[in-house]
């Protein structure tokens, strides 16, 4: 067995069912998110009638290992684990998991980026990101919280990453596909400053396309398994979108992510990026300086955060070693806890030393501030 740290650049909290109504603006406290039993289930509301979350498998780790016949979509708040709203018990889950430290995104956050009320998201998204820093605050070089900014509106989203700054989270969400154009857009370049500014990294984590009436629906046309196993679409679109424009020549400490998409997907892109941007030229109404290719770039700019992808791992070198970060996914169903240590030992074997520190642990704690 290796003798590497482990940190995970994609742990979550699960959200006490009584968070928005303790902690959101009074102004919204009759439009708050709560929660509804229905039947054996727990099923978030907001707004009145806004569906936008449930339970279940956002709290079974480690029943993939036991008995994965019984995960489930459904379930209810006396099923969650402590560690999901509970710092204390969080660490304990960590150190049974042999993981150092982890990046911490929300679970029923995820869904509410279908809120229709901009607004009221707004709130949302503020009420979260102060218990967020208060959920890490015990536990400040092992927790690294990232707030989650709404960018219906990019100065009230500014507004909101300079607060979550100063209240001391690490880092910042946006949606895969914001409501209005892609990331390579003007509208996008104050939120690109600030975050400059700020020395904070930016997350795109997997099932955040933001919702309005008369858009696409969270997952496209269709919620079922062939959206979720093409989740990544929307990432891709503005992925491409920001590795063909000029934004990293002009913010070149800029640093944006994706997570919970694992890295297969990423050499294919890569390599098809690169040869339609040398092969269309006429197509580009500008070109890197000092001969640079899209895909250097992310290897400079960017980090892919993922949790079990052996093929991944095998076509590291098209990627860029120094942009991949492992991640745990705790408390979620899929999560590898409590057998983080066997599968990364398992993911990594016969890979250089060095770069199994970086993957597992060294990459991220150099991205988040972690000692």
């Amino acid at each position: 067995m290796s003798d590497y740290k482990l940190i995970s650049s994609d742990s979550h909290v699960m959200e006490p069912k009584n968070l928005w109504l303790d902690w959101i603006d009074p102004k919204y406290k009759d439009r708050a998110p709560y929660v509804k039993r229905e039947g054996d289930f727990d099923q978030w509301y907001a707004d009145g009638d806004v569906k936008f979350g449930v339970v279940g498998s956002n709290t079974q780790a480690g029943l993939r290992f036991e008995n994965p016949e019984d995960i489930t979509v459904e379930g209810n708040y006396e099923e969650v684990r402590k560690g999901g709203y509970d710092p204390h018990e969080h660490v304990r889950d960590m150190d049974v998991d042999s993981v150092s430290a982890g990046v911490i995104y929300p679970s029923m956050g995820l869904t509410t980026w279908v809120i229709p009320s901009s607004d009221l998201l707004t709130a949302v998204f503020k009420a979260y990101n102060n218990w967020l820093a208060d959920f890490c605050k015990p536990y400040p070089k092992r927790l690294r919280g990232l707030g989650m900014l709404n960018l219906d509106s990019v100065e009230d989203g500014v507004k909101e990453l300079y607060r979550i700054n100063d209240i001391g989270l690490a880092g910042a969400m946006i949606p895969q596909r914001p409501v209005f154009g892609r990331y390579d857009h003007p509208m996008y370049e104050p939120l690109w400053d600030s975050a400059e500014e700020c020395d904070m990294p930016l997350a795109i984590h997997i099932g955040t396309s933001r919702w309005i009436p008369g858009g696409i629906t969270p997952f496209g046309t269709d919620k079922g398994l062939v959206e979720h196993v093409n989740q990544e679409y929307h990432m891709k679109d503005n992925i491409v979108a920001l590795l063909y424009s000029d934004v990293f020549d002009r913010h070149p400490d800029l640093r944006i992510g994706v997570a919970e998409y694992e890295i297969s997907w990423a050499p294919y892109l890569f390599n098809r990026m690169d040869r339609i941007y040398n092969e269309r030229p006429t197509k580009f109404n500008f070109r890197h300086p000092d001969n640079r290719m899209p895909s250097d770039y992310f290897k400079s700019n960017m980090f892919l955060s993922f949790q079990e992808d052996d093929l991944g791992i095998q076509l590291r070198e098209y990627v860029g070693v120094n942009t991949l970060m492992w991640g745990s996914d705790y408390p979620h169903a899929e999560s590898t806890f409590p057998k983080s240590r066997e599968i990364v030992d398992r993911i990594l074997n016969g890979i250089p030393e060095e770069e199994k520190i970086l993957i597992a642990g060294g990459n991220c704690a150099k991205m988040f501030g972690i000692d």
